[in-house]
């Protein structure tokens, strides 16, 4: 991908996104994400109304009539991307990938985030540490995040969720929202997913595709793996090929659903072509 062509792209992206999270997502995500708690902001006289128990007794005393102390929210936060680019994510059966869809998502995360002025990290992995970008504020580094998840050409094809658990668990000292964004179609992770959640805000968004859930009958049929590059022959007329291709998916569906309900954490299941606004406003709202 050339540089004219990378821009336009980050910049079809943004135009979109950041449209969504300035109307939609704004609001919702600063309500349902709350700051580290509420800090002393002034004093001021007392009003109607009031509660008393805010009241600041010395200044007071000093003044021979009522005032209150004021507190606001501390409100910065830090999000943390944690993006699959392994193999399978470069898989769809549609006009869009479950890689497209991603970084969709990701980057209206990341705009809703700017809006309410928190930092924004990322965290690209497959079976290792592919990249990572500290949590900075605004808009030139959002960009920076876009571009990164449009363009970033990973050197391994394979997944290892738990690597990438370890590696935000020892790099994220504070609390912090952290979205991890996959096909999740992987496992033993369930323990370090537990240690991380003990600590930091934690959403998994599963995106997956049609294809992945039902295997069409089309007959003899030629399939890669985008992990391991396997070529195999696939008789899709078989009702057991089909049968086990579908048990597989529901495992891993199964799986995900579990491990992060026990740990503590959210859970989105997004299949390519749904509605990406609904599943998250809906998953915003009810938390909020």
């Amino acid at each position: 991908m050339d540089t004219k062509e990378l821009l336009k792209k980050v910049r079809k992206i943004e135009i979109k996104t950041r449209r969504l999270s300035n109307h939609v997502f704004g609001g919702e995500y600063h309500s349902t994400f709350k700051g580290r708690g509420m800090t002393f902001s002034e004093v001021r006289q007392y009003q109607f109304g009031d509660d008393v128990r805010s009241i600041d007794w010395n200044v007071t005393a000093r003044y021979n009539e009522p005032f209150v102390k004021v507190f606001e929210e501390e409100r910065e936060l830090t999000m943390m991307l944690v993006v699959d680019i392994s193999g399978s994510e470069f898989f769809g059966t549609k006009e869009n990938f479950k890689k497209d869809i991603v970084t969709e998502i990701a980057a209206t995360l990341a705009f809703s985030a700017t809006q309410n002025n928190d930092k924004i990290g990322l965290l690209l992995f497959s079976d290792e540490i592919e990249l990572f970008i500290p949590p900075k504020k605004g808009r030139s580094h959002v960009l920076r995040i876009i571009r990164e998840l449009l363009e970033f050409q990973p050197q391994r094809k394979k997944t290892d969720l738990t690597a990438a658990l370890k590696f935000l668990q020892n790099m994220m000292k504070k609390k912090a929202i952290v979205f991890i964004l996959s096909d999740f179609m992987t496992d033993n992770y369930e323990k370090t997913l537990k240690i991380l959640g003990n600590k930091h805000d934690v959403t998994g968004i599963r995106v997956y595709d049609e294809r992945e859930k039902e295997m069409p009958n089309v007959g003899m049929v030629p399939m890669k793996d985008e992990e391991t590059g396997e070529v195999m022959l696939v008789n899709t007329g078989a009702k057991s090929v089909r049968k086990n291709y579908e048990a597989y998916f529901r495992s891993r569906e199964g799986y995900f659903n579990n491990v992060f309900k026990l740990s503590g954490a959210g859970a989105i299941n997004m299949q390519v072509g749904e509605s990406y606004v609904k599943k998250l406003l809906g998953y915003f709202k009810r938390r909020g």
